[in-house]
């Protein structure tokens, strides 16, 4: 992963390893329609919450058609950077095989800037340990150290390559430790550009026969508007282009940088999510402006309101949601769920994964890096907690946990 790792990838580290914000926020309650199979499904424990008062339907372009949210299974299965426990991650490979796999959303891309102003999709800027940058002996000069939200970081960053630049490489498996059977398939697919996620988008939804949906982040916006690559409005400008601005759009935009979604609020109607790390971080554009609040201050009943001002949605690591102890063993659920619902917010968290080093200590199976836990048991214990949803590199995983729970 290089040197710096995100608010994301610092909660998943193991051991190994526009305006109107309340009235568009509604919408996004829990559904009960199987938008791929037709199937209808009950609502799971408080899931309903914030069902009351969805919005109309979008009056956009094709993107704008439809139901919203609304329209997809509870708990949502979310591709995590696509279908990256098999394929390497943020790779038009991995994307297809999550939509192949079952999921009902696919996390197309990680947004961060090229140097002439293009998106792209990678975890990072640094792309060290997801490109091989590194074997180009062009670039070796461009290998350097930056401070990336306040942590000094050596690598290659995307910001300072063109985008034909970055054409020339070559995507690899990001944790070939846990995952060395994806090492099969690098060297295989290019870098995707956001503009070629949103076209891509359109073609599987023609070819496929249902709307595919895509749940891009916006990476490190504060870092990149201090180098004048601002990322919000480069986002709502290929949104607007490609008629994906409406609040029924299936475009799901998260952050971890509260100020950023509030941006996006203002500029599109799209469905927002905040992300939220660890209870005792704090979000690098309060560091950056000298807001004092961590994530147990946005977690509470009143930091969560004012997300939902703004917002529909929260995307909280799952130790927000059941805390560990410190032998890594789940203990009591909080009660995050209860209180965003109350406030209208759906809840999306963060990352379920098959194997042994991911899992709750709970539900290992030996201590193979790259071997499956009971991955299904974790899955019923988070499931139970009322959760809308869930981001999983697996997800034809869970896929399965999501029947076992509805056919209870």
């Amino acid at each position: 992963m290089g040197g710096h790792e995100s608010q994301r990838a610092q909660d998943e580290r193991e051991p190994e390893r526009r305006s109107g914000g309340t009235a568009r926020r509604a919408f996004l309650g829990a559904a009960a329609a199987l938008g791929a199979g037709g199937a209808t499904l009950g609502l799971s424990g408080t899931a309903g919450a914030a069902d009351a008062g969805r919005g109309s339907e979008g009056t956009g372009g094709s993107g704008n058609r439809g139901k919203g949210l609304k329209s997809l299974p509870v708990p949502t299965i979310i591709g995590h950077r696509g279908a990256s426990g098999y394929r390497p991650e943020h790779t038009f490979g991995s994307y297809e095989l999550a939509l192949d796999l079952g999921a009902d959303i696919v996390e197309a891309g990680d947004l961060v800037p090229t140097k002439d102003g293009h998106l792209v999709c990678r975890h990072e800027p640094e792309i060290g340990g997801t490109t091989d940058v590194a074997d180009h002996p062009e670039f070796a000069a461009r290998k350097t150290t930056k401070t990336l939200d306040g942590v000094p970081t050596t690598g290659w960053f995307t910001e300072d390559f063109t985008l034909a630049e970055l054409k020339t490489l070559r995507a690899v498996e990001r944790v070939p430790a846990n995952r060395p059977h994806n090492t099969l398939y690098n060297g295989r697919w290019q870098i995707p550009t956001f503009e070629e996620v949103l076209k891509w988008q359109d073609r599987q939804t023609r070819e496929r026969g249902r709307q595919v949906w895509i749940y891009p982040e916006i990476k490190h916006p504060t870092y990149f508007r201090a180098l004048g690559l601002n990322m919000e409005e480069r986002v709502a400008a290929l949104l607007r282009r490609h008629g994906k601005d409406g609040k029924n759009a299936p475009v799901v935009i998260q952050s971890f940088e509260p100020t950023s979604i509030q941006r996006m609020n203002k500029l599109v109607d799209n469905p927002l999510v905040v992300l939220l790390s660890g209870a005792s971080t704090r979000p690098w554009d309060f560091v950056a402006t000298g807001d004092p609040r961590t994530v147990a201050d946005l977690v509470t009943r009143k930091g969560l309101r004012e997300i939902a001002g703004y917002a529909q949605g929260i995307g909280p690591t799952l130790d927000l949601v059941i805390p560990k102890d410190a032998a890594g063993r789940l203990t009591t659920p909080t009660t995050l769920v209860r209180d965003a619902h109350a406030v209208g917010l759906i809840l999306h968290p963060y990352t379920m994964r098959n194997e042994n080093p991911f899992l709750p200590a709970d539900f290992r199976k030996g201590a193979d890096p790259d071997g499956y836990g009971d991955v299904f048991g974790a899955y019923r214990t988070y499931f139970a907690t009322g959760i809308d949803g869930v981001f999983t590199d697996q997800p034809d995983t869970g896929v399965l946990a999501r029947e076992d729970h509805v056919g209870r």
